[in-house]
């Protein structure tokens, strides 16, 4: 309108036009920066703040004895903030390759026994020794290299399958020993179906696989380790039924002549195990067979029978379905 007034020249019309451009084009670029800036400065502060955090101490060359001990935990007491104690001096022997199966509520610190064990963490007081030798007094190396651990949800990294299941070895494995970790592991069936087998590449996180095969692959890395302490974080809770079968058939391969501890929400997963203990709100208040603490311990009664008249309703409602 102003140019065909005459208020506006056609020469100014195609200036303001093109100078409209000039700033557009930096505007938007600013605003990607500023965005790209926001990441940038939130991946410094995580930098930053695992750079502030204490090294692990290496002061010990001392290396770990081959072979199975008792792991005992001597009056441990635990807390992740000052004031707020997670375990409340726990004394528990795990005897040498027998299954040990810690229950309880969620919170009640089965996890951060686990930490202690790895020396993620160490404790407030009191020590935890393995054949009589505090664990602190090996070196973390020799220390985990004794211990397998499989958990709840086991993510791969990206890669083929042979690299997840030789991940972390410390040595060079042959195929005969790669493929004879898959058998038994219960994974060597589904991994020749694949179109380049140990080749397959599994993406990130493992997502190309099914929970059930990630869990299994986890398993055949554990027992290429061949580990004498074995650790499970209730490792098929998040599986069917058919998965399920399978990762325990596999498991116990893994826990044959070791020494496991389990961790159980599920109690039928673990009925059979040599000693279970019961851990409440931080402190052990009951130690025995699945036998024994029906018999004794009222709160770990009512719970199994909670779980197992759930149990059987649900396979009851099954049939009459059918």
């Amino acid at each position: 309108m102003r140019v065909a007034s005459g208020l506006l020249s056609p020469g100014e019309l195609v200036a303001f036009i093109l100078l409209l451009f000039q700033v557009i084009m930096p505007m938007g670029q600013f605003t990607t920066l500023y965005s790209r800036l926001q990441k940038v400065v939130g991946a410094t502060e995580r930098i930053q703040a695992i750079l502030a955090d204490e090294e692990e101490p290496h002061h010990s060359t001392k290396v770990a004895p081959k072979g199975n001990e008792t792991i005992t935990f001597h009056d441990v007491h635990f807390s992740y903030v000052t004031g707020e104690e997670v375990l409340h001096g726990i004394n528990l022997t795990v005897p040498t390759r027998k299954v040990t199966a810690i229950v309880g509520p969620s919170g009640s610190g089965k996890s951060t026994l686990f930490s202690l064990m790895e020396q993620f963490y160490m404790p407030d007081s009191g020590h935890i020794s393995y054949g009589g030798q505090a664990i602190t007094d090996y070196s973390l190396a020799s220390w985990r290299s004794k211990i397998g651990y499989v958990s709840q949800e086991s993510p791969l990294m990206a890669g083929t399958i042979k690299d997840n299941i030789t991940y972390g070895l410390g040595r060079e494995a042959t195929m005969d020993e790669i493929r004879r970790a898959a058998e038994m592991a219960y994974s060597a069936d589904f991994i020749d179906k694949l179109p380049q087998g140990y080749d397959t590449e599994v993406g990130e996180r493992g997502i190309k696989l099914s929970g059930g095969q990630r869990q299994r692959i986890a398993i055949a890395r554990a027992l290429l380790r061949s580990p004498d302490i074995l650790m499970l974080d209730e490792a098929t809770s998040s599986l069917d039924s058919t998965s399920e079968y399978e990762v325990q058939q596999a498991l116990s391969n893994l826990m044959e002549g070791r020494t496991t501890i389990v961790i159980a929400h599920r109690l039928s997963t673990v009925v059979d195990s040599d000693q279970i203990v019961v851990l409440e709100h931080g402190h052990v208040t009951g130690t025995g067979t699945h036998k024994e603490l029906i018999s004794n311990h009222p709160v770990y009664r009512e719970l199994a029978q909670k779980q197992f008249v759930a149990q059987e309703g649900n396979a009851a409602t099954v049939q009459n379905e059918e």
